[in-house]
């Protein structure tokens, strides 16, 4: 009998030692991934379009050369957050939906931030697809944030 693909949440929040709007500042350009995210060797908005008009779409080219395209569905100052989708990769995610999100710490004006997503991967990689997304994407660019303030 064949396995169903079957769905995959990843969910990774971190302490930021800087106060919320200067991380919003930096991680709010849908096309400034380069700037804070060590794997993204490069990234561009299609079609000239405003990074911070929801629809856009980023393309982007990670470190060891794989591709990335995805769409913002939404962005928010108000409440400093993001929503994205994958459009295409080289990772085998399917129906990727992400959300970022930032949220003040009022003690030490710190940041407390979330980066979640949910996908569907083939049977049998779910806890690789998980631990990639979860420690080599969302972990590894709150490390980044967090040594920006350190």
């Amino acid at each position: 009998m064949k396995r169903a693909i079957q769905p995959v949440q990843v969910y990774v929040s971190s302490v930021i030692n800087a106060p919320i709007e200067a991380i919003w500042a930096l991680v709010r350009d849908f096309n400034a991934l380069p700037a804070w995210h060590p794997s993204i060797a490069r990234s561009l908005i299609e079609e000239n379009r405003d990074a911070a008009a929801v629809g856009c779409v980023r393309s982007f080219v990670l470190q060891g050369g794989e591709k990335v395209r995805e769409q913002l569905l939404e962005l928010s100052d108000t409440h400093y957050r993001f929503t994205y989708s994958i459009l295409e990769s080289d990772f085998g995610l399917l129906d990727y939906v992400a959300d970022f999100a930032l949220f003040p710490i009022t003690d030490g004006n710190r940041t407390f931030a979330v980066w979640s997503a949910n996908f569907r991967t083939a049977p049998g990689q779910e806890t690789e697809k998980q631990a990639m997304v979860s420690d080599g994407v969302f972990q590894l660019g709150f490390d980044a944030l967090k040594a920006r303030w350190a």
